[in-house]
């Protein structure tokens, strides 16, 4: 799934990203990642870390088609029936990527800077379970 070979955008000099804001059931985000000619996508119930050390849950879900990268609106039926804004875009750079973790750099509006996402021991058949983590810059302090 994770090849560094196949993180290739769509016609952008850089891959993008997206983080929708989506008030379903409940208020989470949707962390969007342009890979493999989609947008992988992970729900984040407690939105994207914006400082260095702050670990988020984000559930793996199905990937999206790339069109979906500037939907906004309100899905009207079926499960995640709500309201979509965009919270936070931008473009990404792949620094690592294994089956287990995959690193990059974020450069939006409101996320910038280096981020990791690790696969849990905790993921249950079905739902994959990651950790997303703000990572602190060289030369910087990491919160523990």
């Amino acid at each position: 799934m994770y090849n560094k070979r196949n993180w290739i955008s769509a016609g952008a000099d850089l891959p993008r990203f997206v983080v929708h804001e989506h008030e379903a059931t409940h208020l989470h985000w949707d962390f969007r990642l342009e890979m493999d000619g989609v947008l992988k996508s992970w729900a984040v119930p407690k939105g994207p870390p914006q400082e260095a050390g702050i670990k988020r849950l984000a559930i793996e879900v199905e990937d999206h088609d790339l069109n979906y990268i500037d939907f906004e609106g309100e899905i009207t039926e079926g499960y995640g029936k709500g309201k979509v804004t965009i919270w936070d875009s931008g473009t990404c750079k792949l620094l690592e990527c294994t089956q287990n973790a995959v690193s990059f750099v974020l450069q939006g509006k409101l996320l910038k800077g280096n981020y990791r996402l690790i696969l849990t021991k905790y993921s249950r058949k079905g739902e994959k379970q990651w950790l997303l983590i703000k990572t602190a810059e060289k030369g910087t302090a990491q919160k523990r």
